[in-house]
């Protein structure tokens, strides 16, 4: 059996951020789950339909994986990246890692994991690996999956060799922390404005507030769009307050993060953006509630609550950004777009120590030159 020492295998509540804690608490760096969500720019909203799904998707932070570049890019840490089409490359990457006494996250396919409650197939799911034997890996999931858990070696290469939306090509990563932190004003001033922007300024209509104010219209049909409302609705009402989001599709994880920044940075413009993300978190229980509750019942009337109460999210959550885009202000200079393409160039580089072993010039180089470089932030944040 090799495992890593001094891994501290504590679960949070989403997956990507209790991954990532555990790499950077085993490089002495303890920051709290709203802190990591907040200056990974995590918060985003997606209301996504289209005729091959089954049901709509509400999505309520960036895409898998877009959080841990930003985290990164914050606290000025080194990136190393593994993708590979080879399961057996793949794995290798894992272990050279481990046996090397550092933990490694991972992003695959919960379905095939062993100890994962919910039968769902989803590819950007973020664990963290800390060790294995013969027979097992022994992973750190959320606290809701058990915190430190394990899963046979076939089902990990399952998970990790999965196709299909939001999957990855085997990846694997690990963090390096520099010596010295950037100042938690220089790390929380940048998450701040990447996030406004990109919620303010949507490339498309179903993203960010438009995007709410569209699932606001969208959500009164709701009980004709599925064969099955007494599943879907209840369904999709559960992933929302309890699918790894930190409930209230992750408002609770960022009313949490502005409250501590209102510790660090003395603005009543923050304080007030706080104050909204805090009614917002109550409104999103709400609409949960209320989407449920059409389900279980069928009564009509109870989307067209929801459908308000979405309005009104829209209104609060514009506000709320807008005061965290002044809150900001030009602490983020605008970037050249040659620059953005010399960026692109270098990270798609073999050999480049920040994002290593990336062979696929799509994979990350593509964010890279679509993203507005506030901070880091991708301009089709929350996208699954």
């Amino acid at each position: 059996m090799v495992r890593v020492v001094g891994v501290d295998a504590r679960g949070l509540r989403h997956c990507e951020t209790t991954a990532v804690g555990v790499l950077l608490r085993h490089q002495g760096v303890e920051l709290s789950e709203p802190m990591l969500f907040g200056l990974g720019s995590g918060l985003s909203f997606i209301y996504w339909d289209s005729k091959n799904m089954g049901f709509p998707f509400l999505g309520g932070r960036v895409k898998p994986f877009q959080l841990t570049v930003n985290l990164a890019d914050r606290l000025g840490a080194e990136l190393s990246v593994r993708e590979t089409a080879s399961p057996r490359r793949g794995w290798d990457n894992v272990v050279a890692a481990i046996d090397a006494g550092r933990p490694v996250g991972l992003q695959l396919d919960s379905y095939h994991l062993d100890y994962f409650t919910a039968k769902v197939h989803f590819g950007g799911h973020i664990v963290a690996m800390y060790g294995y034997d013969d027979h097992d890996a022994y992973l750190v999931d959320t606290d809701q999956q058990g915190g430190a858990v394990s899963t046979s070696l076939s089902s990990l290469a399952e998970a990790r060799a999965a196709r299909g939306p939001m999957t990855a090509r085997h990846r694997s990563f690990t963090l390096d922390v520099p010596r010295e932190l950037p100042s938690p004003r220089e790390r929380i001033l940048p998450a701040l404005a990447a996030c406004a922007e990109a919620f303010l300024h949507p490339p498309i209509a179903n993203l960010g507030y438009r995007g709410i104010e569209r699932a606001g219209d969208r959500v009164r049909t709701w009980l004709r769009r599925t064969d099955d409302p007494r599943r879907d609705l209840p369904q999709a009402a559960l992933l929302m307050e309890k699918g790894g989001t930190g409930g209230a599709l992750f408002r609770t994880l960022y009313r949490d993060f502005l409250g501590e920044c209102t510790e660090v940075i003395d603005s009543g413009r923050l304080r007030t953006a706080h104050r909204l993300y805090a009614e917002a978190a109550v409104l999103w229980t709400q609409v949960a509630a209320l989407i449920a509750e059409a389900g279980e019942t069928g009564d009509a009337a109870c989307l067209e609550r929801a459908g308000l109460v979405l309005r009104e999210l829209s209104r609060v959550e514009r506000e709320a950004m807008q005061a965290l885009r002044q809150v900001a202000g030009s602490a983020v200079p605008a970037v050249r777009a040659g620059a953005v393409e010399q960026t692109a160039e270098r990270l798609a580089h073999p050999d480049h120590g920040v994002v290593s072993g990336v062979r696929d010039p799509g994979v990350l180089p593509e964010a890279v030159r679509k993203r507005r470089l506030l901070g880091g932030q991708d301009p089709h944040s929350g996208r699954p």
